[in-house]
């Protein structure tokens, strides 16, 4: 585990008692309010276990400069939040939440007055300002008193609920009846995600529906993770089993034959979906899987890549007009519901496809190009990544280079498929992480090994 903070520019996470305290909580939370405009701010959590001793620090951080109201949004995934800031008009957010990290691990995600997460100039401000206030002391006792400005919000479902009904045929997926599983893993997909999918009409079982954070297995919805799930999905006679992480923004997706299809056919099978109707610009991140791009050029509509990052993502897309954009980790960002990574979104758009065209979720997911993606990481001192960098340039002269995040080249392949290769420094610890995709495994691997004996010295 981290021994560290780690810090982003869209906020923070860490171990809760040791690197993520009540005192860190109040003063990050004080330093977003500084850079606020007058005006509410909701606070939600992702159901952790450790989340609501995280509650009292933030709201007396965001109150610290007289009587702002901050609404207490309880449980709520990170996509509700962002529905929930602009619903209530408040001019920010915070999302307590550490999304994928094992269960000792918490954070703060901050949300500007638009619903999305802030920028990256927005959240250097806040940066800034938690670290010039650093050293000045803290009165303890406001972690431990509650707020006079606090308001529970009494309902925070129904506004993003209706959001998604209207990107979707609802009669003609409740006219299916589907067998959904839910695994919620104990976050708070299921606060959304159960009522949901009763409103699609499915027949829904739901694992780890309460939002107690005691997770039954690891939180990343990983192939490796979810091996439990995938029995559950056969013995429930599922025709599809949709997993989320603890704050819902991502979405894994598990076919009727128990098949794990993984994150990144989240995004692939919702573009090609949303394509079909609605076509216009694409948006992903520069370490997605080639699928989308593909599906971009079979619809003929302009393709747009993006540093890696949710922010950078929705930057793109405000800049681009997106109809839809996101990460390969499962996260769609549907611009007519939220500016955020979506799994509620994510399952509505998949049944729709299921039911619009009468195929099952293995059937969409074998009309996408196949592609197998690889990763690895070397260490590499901090000072020698530039000149690493500058030596793959030069091994791989073939392919087109991009340093928009790190370096990432590509190849294209006389068929019309094509393979990548992303090489980028990690921003807590002294490696380089290796991302490669091409049509097979085996050409993945390859990339990835070539890369990492160039930056060794070994070629």
């Amino acid at each position: 585990m981290a021994s560290e903070l780690i810090i982003s520019v869209s906020g923070l996470r860490g171990i809760v008692g040791e690197t993520l305290t009540a005192d860190v909580a109040f003063r990050y939370a004080a330093a977003f309010a500084a850079t606020l405009p007058p005006g509410p701010v909701i606070v939600t959590r992702d159901g952790r276990a450790n989340g609501p001793q995280l509650v009292t620090p933030i709201v007396a951080g965001l109150s610290l400069e007289g009587s702002r109201k901050v609404f207490d949004g309880g449980v709520a995934a990170t996509p509700t939040t962002g529905v929930l800031v602009r619903h209530n008009g408040c001019v920010g957010g915070i999302q307590i939440s550490a999304s994928h990290n094992p269960a000792p691990y918490n954070g703060m995600k901050l949300f500007s007055a638009e619903g999305r997460v802030v920028p990256a100039s927005a959240g250097m401000d806040v940066l800034q300002q938690y670290r010039a206030a650093a050293t000045q002391s803290t009165d303890r006792t406001v972690f431990t008193q509650d707020s006079p400005y606090t308001d529970k919000l009494a309902d925070t479902t129904s506004a993003h609920l209706a959001l998604i009904e209207e990107r979707v045929d609802v009669e003609q997926i409740r006219s299916k009846r589907f067998r959904v599983l839910l695994d919620s893993n104990h976050g708070s997909g299921s606060v959304l995600g159960w009522p949901l999918l009763e409103r699609l009409g499915c027949e829904v079982r739901v694992l780890g529906d309460k939002t107690d954070g005691l997770f039954e297995h690891e939180p990343e919805p990983t192939a490796e993770n979810l091996s439990g799930v995938l029995n559950a999905v056969t013995t429930s006679r599922s025709q599809i089993g949709f997993c989320q992480d603890p704050d819902a923004d991502r979405l894994a997706i598990i076919d009727e034959a128990a098949q794990y299809l993984g994150e990144e056919y989240t995004l692939a099978i919702c573009a090609d979906h949303v394509l079909r109707s609605t076509p216009g610009p694409i948006v992903t991140n520069c370490s997605t899987s080639r699928m989308t791009e593909d599906l971009a050029q079979k619809y003929r509509v302009p393709f747009f890549r993006s540093a890696v990052g949710e922010a950078n993502v929705v930057d793109e897309m405000l800049r681009r007009n997106a109809v839809l954009g996101g990460e390969g980790n499962g996260g769609a960002i549907d611009p007519r519901v939220v500016f955020v990574r979506d799994s509620f979104v994510g399952m509505a758009l998949v049944l729709d496809a299921m039911a619009k065209r009468g195929l099952s979720v293995s059937a969409l997911a074998a009309e996408l190009p196949r592609y197998a993606i690889h990763k690895s990481k070397v260490t590499v001192a901090r000072e020698a990544i530039s000149k690493s960098l500058d030596a793959l340039e030069h091994h791989f002269s073939d392919a087109k280079n991009d340093r928009l995040d790190g370096l990432r080249l590509d190849w294209k392949h006389p068929d019309g498929s094509g393979s990548w290769l992303l090489v980028r420094a990690s921003n807590t610890e002294p490696i380089v992480r290796i991302i490669a995709e091409a049509p097979t495994e085996t050409e993945s691997r390859r990339l990835c090994e070539e890369a990492a004996q160039v930056i060794s010295g070994k070629t």
